[in-house]
């Protein structure tokens, strides 16, 4: 019963978990190409050679300053999110969010090989990975129904959830 319960919860967590792990990977490469384009490349190679010579509990602290100017941000965000400014809010966060990921992914590419050094990390990170491929494997069903019923011929939809479609279809196409 309470297992029933909670499986929602857990299809939320993995979504937002799912969410994170695709952002990371989708935000590395355009860290990378902003890299390769600004004069980041020597900066990174800077904070490479800087990071071989520190210890791993120091090379953790290079790995975890980079979020916290960020943190300011965040907060603004929520004033704005209290005070109703709720478009400047959302912009506020999303761009906090997006910068933030992008940093630590940057940051982490530079730093992995000391970070994995120390065995509770390299434990925390296994674990991780394997959070990752259990909540994308929770996940996969619900996707792989979801676009059936957008792909399919209409077999398993209700006929008033079509019309909203057909409707909703006809309205954009009137607009245009």
């Amino acid at each position: 019963m309470l297992r029933r319960l909670l499986q929602p919860v857990w299809v939320l967590l993995a979504i937002v978990f799912l969410i994170e792990a695709w952002l990371w990977d989708h935000l590395e490469p355009i860290v990378a190409k902003v890299v390769a384009a600004v004069p980041l490349a020597r900066f990174k190679q800077w904070l490479t050679e800087r990071v071989d010579a520190l210890s791993p509990a120091m090379t953790l602290i290079v790995f975890a300053v980079p979020i916290i100017p960020l943190f300011p941000l965040k907060l603004v965000g929520l004033w704005l999110l209290a005070h109703e400014y709720w478009t400047s809010a959302v912009f506020t966060i999303v761009f906090a969010k997006l910068i933030g990921v992008g940093v630590t992914a940057f940051v982490f590419d530079v730093t992995r090989a000391k970070l994995l050094e120390m065995r509770w990390f390299e434990r925390i990170y296994g674990l991780v990975l394997k959070i990752r491929a259990k909540a994308a494997a929770l996940v996969d069903p619900i996707k792989r129904r979801i676009r059936e019923l957008i792909a399919g011929d209409g077999e398993g939809w209700s006929s008033r959830t079509l019309r909203m479609i057909q409707r909703f279809r006809k309205s954009v196409h009137q607009a245009r």
